[in-house]
């Protein structure tokens, strides 16, 4: 696991991370972990997958209804 060091944090927002994690019930560490993730990695984000279908449908590919083969594979030899 990364991580970070913030440096000259003001005493305001210091204080105001440890009130917000107070209140969620969780340590400042936690609080700004917490934070982060949801900036960087925010639930509405679009991902690539349903980006590739969206596009897929607008150029007319419809429903596509492919299943998936599951069986399992050999490994590749290189002799």
């Amino acid at each position: 696991m990364s991580s970070i060091t913030v440096r000259n944090l003001p005493e305001e927002t210091h204080r105001a991370l440890r009130v917000r994690a107070a209140m969620a019930g969780r340590s400042t560490e936690a609080e700004v972990r917490a934070i982060l993730e949801s900036v960087a990695r925010p639930e509405s984000r679009i991902k690539l997958g349903s980006l590739l279908a969206e596009i897929g449908q607008q150029a007319g590919g419809g429903d596509l209804e492919i299943e998936r083969d599951k069986s399992p594979t050999e490994p590749m030899s290189f002799e």
